[in-house]
């Protein structure tokens, strides 16, 4: 179910994952979210990013650039991934929140025109920041009893690192598990040049989810604009995150997620 407003959300909900972009959530966490979905509980995915540009733009270089990669002309964008991410959160079983926010690359087209300033410290003047930290606010005093889960920032995308600050700025980051941004996290050393800038020790947690990757990888076919941009095709994406899954061996099991908590 799609929640036209953010009025109803109760503190019914035991797990709210934070996606700074359509398809972060079901990246990282498709397959703990379809697991606790399996297991009846009541799980709501809030995507950050999702605001429709003006069709006249303007557009950067860089922006026109990846809507010609993602093969979508710049008018059916946003449109196209926001009937994506409502197939995606089906498959898993979670609720879905569209916050309205603007991706980077349409906020600040002039300052985030280049991979290099979108995977970096957020530009001067970047409203998204105190937007964040009032919507965190918003959700966590409607659902006081839920578990939330936010990105580490792995990869340093703007929208990611926005995300993660507001958790901690905002004082959630000891109420918050944090995840492991996929595909980002793919990188090698991406996790330890992470873990190297934090200011505080994390520790981490394995999920079993071997009964529930078949319902992630579907989950993430779903986006079906962006197999080409992040994995090559449909086909390697799916052995290049189970290959992955299968690297964070649970205790029991083959596959796992992988959560990091603040340590004391």
């Amino acid at each position: 179910m799609l929640l036209s407003d953010i009025s109803q959300i109760t503190d019914n909900y035991d797990h709210i994952y934070l996606s700074p972009h359509l398809d972060d959530a079901a990246l990282s966490c498709g397959g703990a979210i379809a697991r606790h979905s399996t297991r009846g509980a009541r799980v709501l995915v809030v995507t950050l990013c999702t605001a429709v540009p003006p069709a006249e733009g303007p557009f950067s270089e860089f922006a026109a650039a990846m809507h010609s990669r993602w093969n979508l002309p710049a008018d059916q964008v946003v449109a196209t991934r926001l009937h994506e991410d409502a197939q995606a959160l089906e498959r898993i079983g979670a609720d879905g929140l569209w916050a309205g926010f603007s991706d980077a690359i349409y906020r600040m087209p002039e300052q985030y025109n280049e991979p290099a300033k979108l995977f970096g410290s957020a530009a001067p003047g970047d409203p998204q920041h105190q937007q964040v930290m009032a919507l965190l606010d918003d959700l966590h005093a409607r659902a006081p009893s839920a578990t939330f889960y936010s990105p580490l920032a792995i990869g340093g995308h703007v929208d990611h690192r926005i995300m993660y600050d507001a958790t901690i700025a905002g004082g959630w980051g000891r109420s918050t598990a944090f995840y492991e941004d996929i595909p980002y996290v793919h990188q090698g050393g991406a996790i330890e040049q992470r873990m190297q800038q934090l200011p505080r020790p994390f520790v981490a947690s394995i999920i079993d989810i071997d009964a529930s990757l078949r319902r992630k990888l579907d989950a993430i076919a779903a986006y079906s604009s962006q197999m080409n941009e992040l994995f090559g095709g449909e086909a390697t994406m799916r052995a290049e995150i189970m290959a992955y899954h299968e690297t964070l061996r649970p205790e029991l099991g083959t596959h796992g997620e992988r959560l990091w908590v603040m340590g004391h």
